[in-house]
Order: structure tokens, then C-alpha cells, then sequence
């Protein structure tokens, strides 16, 4: 007869009370190893009810009845406020959940979504704990899947701990550097049009930030910019951030400076930014100034730039065709 005395299972509602009274007690100054036990218990039982297991997907309607019941209490807003202080599992369960919330569609709807915009402070804490080795990488998982949603990502862009960015993507840790840069990139290239506006409104600060990248000693840090900075320009809505890069005589010196950096890659990345001042048609009196003055150079550098390439075809045509307009000047 054991079986009348096993505890009864909790509800989902008792699950989210109890998270709730101990990520409050984590907050206090209570027994905090007793709330670190019951919160990685309560987590695992959130983590397996969103996203299910290997053996079982995860109930539809007990998903739709948990959702509501974590926003009424606010359970996302409290783990992310108390993220540093969770322990390594409690922070991987605390990704999973968000990024099962976020995903989670209603019609056409994702209820996830609305929620984190009536709670925007939630954005600021998760960019600044990429200071923090023990709660970047959750952070990070959690920014970037905020990113996929347009609304979300525009208030991550409009947010004045965005520009941290540039300086988190230079830090001394390689693996919290690239996981800052991952999302970085994914903040400025999901949504091409709402990323357009920002920098093209924020023009001159942008691009002075990004400068900085692009001048760095760290050779990761200098090619994965090159590289963005292509993307960027080359972006169809991008267009009129574009045209008034290529107008900048200063942008185009340091093209040609990293044309002759140490680095076959950086040399290779930094070409196809240069390009893009010689095919532009409206050239800038300024930068056709630059080119006329430097023909000679250019022409004898580019000749023999990167013939290792032979079997690069796009690369030797671009090169070709380069080479034909800096001959027309």
C-alpha cells in the first residue's frame, strides 16, 4: 500500500509558484544552496515540459497552459534577472525554455514576443552579462533568438548597451569574443531593411565603432569585420549606406592599407570592400582623386594580387574587371 503515501506530481502551477518563491529567495539572503537544488529541479521540469524529450514531443495543450501561467508570473523576467547567479545546468535549461518560448507561434502570433515588449529591461541585462564568463553564452543564446523576431531585434539595436557590441566582440576570452560576434552579426543582418534605417540614422557613430574593428591588432576580430562590413554594403537595402561609405576618402585609404596587410585573408576580405569604390559609378571627386594618384601602384599590385587563386574564377574576373576601370582613370 506504499503507493497512497507517494507524493502527488506537481501541477504545472505548482511548478511555476515554487520557481518563482526560490528565484525570490535567491535574490534574498536566504539558504541559497537549498534554492539552487530546487530551482534545477523545477527548471528540468519546465525544460521537459516546453521542449519534451528524445522518447516524447511536448504536450500542446499543457505547453499552451504553462505559457500563460510563466507569463502571469513573470518567470522569464525573474530568470533572467538572477541568470548569473543560476549554475551551469539551471543556465542551459534557462536557454532552452527561452528559446522554446520565443519559437512558440499562436495563429499568427508569437505571445513569447509580446511579452518581452512589455518587459524591454530584460534586453540590456542579457547584452551586459556578456561581461560575465558565467552567464555569456546563455545570454547569447537567448539574444539571438530574440533576433530572429523583427520587433525584438529592433529594440536591441535602439538600446544604448547595443553598442557594446564593439567592444565585447574585442574580448580577451576567444570563446566569449566569437559567441558576442555571432550575435552581433545576427542583430545586423536578419532584418535587412529596420538594420538599414538604424545605421543610416546612426551613420557616423556606426561607422566610427566599426572603425575601430577594423583597425584591431586581433587578427579574428579584423577579418570577421572585413567580412561583415561586406555583407553589409552589399545588402540591397543597404543601398544608401552604401553609396555614402564608398563617398568617404578615409574609407577607402584604409581599404587599401588592409590590401597590403600581412594577412592573405585579411588582404582577400579587404579586397572585395575595395572593389565596390572602383565599380561605383558615382564615384566621389575624393576618391576618384585617390585612385588617379595611385594607378600606377594599384595597377602593378593588383596584377599579380592573390595569382595563387587560378582556379577561383568569380575572384579572377572581379580582379580583371578592376583592374580594366583603376586603367580608365
Amino acid at each position: 500500500m506504499s503507493f497512497l503515501f507517494a507524493k502527488r506530481p506537481k501541477s504545472s502551477q505548482d511548478v511555476i509558484r515554487n520557481l518563482c518563491e526560490q528565484l525570490h529567495r535567491l535574490e534574498g539572503n536566504q539558504d541559497k544552496k537549498k534554492s539552487f537544488e530546487e530551482i534545477a529541479k523545477y527548471l528540468q521540469n519546465l525544460r521537459i515540459a516546453l521542449c519534451g524529450t528524445a522518447e516524447a514531443e511536448p504536450h500542446a495543450d499543457q505547453v499552451s497552459e504553462l505559457s500563460l501561467q510563466i507569463y502571469q508570473s513573470n518567470v522569464l523576467l525573474l530568470l533572467a534577472r538572477n541568470l548569473r547567479k543560476l549554475d551551469f545546468e539551471s543556465r542551459k535549461d534557462t536557454g532552452l525554455i527561452f528559446s522554446a518560448m520565443l519559437r512558440r507561434q499562436v495563429a499568427s502570433r508569437y505571445p513569447t514576443v509580446d511579452y518581452m515588449m512589455g518587459n524591454i529591461n530584460i534586453f540590456p541585462l542579457l547584452i551586459c552579462y556578456y561581461q560575465y564568463p558565467e552567464s555569456a553564452f546563455t545570454a547569447g543564446t537567448i539574444l539571438r533568438e530574440c533576433s530572429r523576431h523583427d520587433i525584438l531585434n529592433q529594440v536591441l539595436l535602439e538600446t544604448s548597451q547595443f553598442w557594446l557590441f564593439f567592444e565585447l566582440v574585442q574580448a580577451p576570452s576567444f570563446d566569449i569574443a566569437s559567441d558576442a560576434f555571432s550575435t552581433f552579426k545576427a542583430l545586423l543582418l536578419t532584418h535587412k531593411h529596420r538594420v538599414a534605417e538604424f545605421i543610416y540614422k546612426n551613420f557616423d557613430k556606426f561607422f566610427s565603432h566599426f572603425t575601430v574593428l577594423l583597425n584591431s591588432e586581433n587578427y579574428v576580430t579584423k577579418r570577421q569585420s572585413l567580412k561583415l562590413l561586406g555583407e553589409i554594403l552589399l545588402n540591397r537595402a543597404n543601398y544608401s549606406v552604401m553609396t555614402r561609405y564608398l563617398a568617404s576618402a578615409e574609407n577607402l585609404k584604409l581599404m587599401m592599407i588592409l590590401l597590403r596587410d600581412k594577412s592573405k585573408n585579411i588582404q582577400f576580405e579587404a579586397f572585395h570592400v575595395f572593389k565596390l569604390f572602383v565599380a561605383n559609378p558615382e564615384k566621389s571627386p575624393e576618391v576618384v582623386e585617390i585612385l588617379r594618384r595611385n594607378k600606377s601602384k594599384l595597377l602593378t599590385y593588383l596584377s599579380v594580387f592573390h595569382n595563387d587563386r587560378k582556379n577561383d574564377e568569380q575572384f579572377n574576373d572581379e580582379r580583371a574587371f578592376i583592374l580594366k576601370q583603376i586603367e580608365r582613370l
